[in-house]
């Protein structure tokens, strides 16, 4: 059989497989490059997407609350609104039923005073003699040795020792009552003395003691048709427990019937000026502070004696 040999060169395919083996190691690269960017890209679209997820479940959980809180403080607001309207209904009812009080307990007192009065007057009328000799007599009866002390006394000279004695021995006699008098006064007082003593505190204290002036005002007005006048007394609110203002309203309805109001042709100057700068600072309009202004003019004041 015949032999055929044959030389093929690869030199040309060598080349050619090293050109493309460059070429796989570029790709292999490239590839590498590409995985690295997507991984790189795919983790900075899974933070993108994390932080707008958590933006917005953030979002929501805050506007939650904000409507939760808006709804609640609108509740409380109605709340204290409903509160100060209760509290001023109080205020109002507390100050009618002070009025009220005052104007029937001045009433029966009145009543009652007068009521004493006839009574006394008819007890009295009931047995006169009686009661003129038990008010007025007796008086006289007991003073009788007060008129006669000083009496010079005028009679023989034989019983004039006998005068001056008992004269003297009088004098004595007061003079020793006066003294038990004294005597008794001043066990008293150091008795007195001794029980405050014993009551009050010791501890010494640093407040000191003086006399305050607390300006009152007192307002007289007709609340109905009727022309039953009630009395308001206003006391200051500054530096005042609520005992002080009840003694003061208290002490004033007191001695209110006492007081003696005389009419002046106008207030003074300080009223004046005051009254001007109540209206100077007043946010009403014109009108309201011309009406005011007249109605000011016009009235009549009084003022206490």
């Amino acid at each position: 059989m015949a032999t055929f040999n044959y030389t093929v060169d690869t030199h040309p395919m060598a080349d050619q497989m090293n050109s493309v083996s460059h070429h796989v190691t570029g790709t292999t690269g490239a590839v590498v490059a590409m995985q690295t960017a997507v991984i790189i890209a795919e983790d900075k679209a899974a933070d993108h997407v994390c932080n707008n997820v958590n933006r917005g479940f953030y979002s929501l959980i805050r506007s939650q609350i904000s409507q939760k809180m808006a709804k609640l403080q609108s509740e409380v607001d109605s709340l204290t609104m409903q509160l100060l309207q209760q509290k001023n209904a109080l205020l109002s009812i507390k100050n009618r039923m002070e009025r009220d009080y005052n104007m029937i307990s001045k009433r029966y007192i009145k009543l009652f005073d007068g009521l004493n009065s006839n009574l006394k007057n008819r007890v009295f009328e009931l047995d006169k003699p009686t009661v003129d000799f038990a008010c007025k007599e007796v008086d006289k009866f007991y003073n009788r040795g007060k008129y006669l002390t000083a009496t010079a006394p005028v009679t023989q000279l034989e019983s004039i020792s006998a005068s001056q004695k008992i004269i003297a021995s009088n004098v004595k006699l007061r003079g020793l009552n006066v003294i038990n008098s004294m005597r008794g006064f001043l066990f008293e007082m150091n008795h007195q003395k001794k029980l405050t003593d014993q009551i009050l505190i010791n501890e010494s204290s640093n407040v000191s003691v003086s006399r305050s002036y607390i300006p009152v005002i007192i307002c007289e007005c007709n609340r109905d048709k009727s022309d039953s006048r009630s009395i308001d007394i206003i006391v200051t609110e500054a530096e005042l427990v609520n005992v002080a203002k009840s003694a003061i309203r208290n002490s004033v309805y007191a001695g209110i019937a006492g007081l003696h109001w005389s009419a002046k042709e106008a207030p003074s100057a300080e009223v004046r000026s005051e009254f001007s700068k109540f209206i100077t600072a007043s946010d009403k309009t014109q009108r309201i502070k011309d009406l005011a202004i007249r109605l000011y003019q016009s009235s009549s004041f009084q003022t206490l004696k």
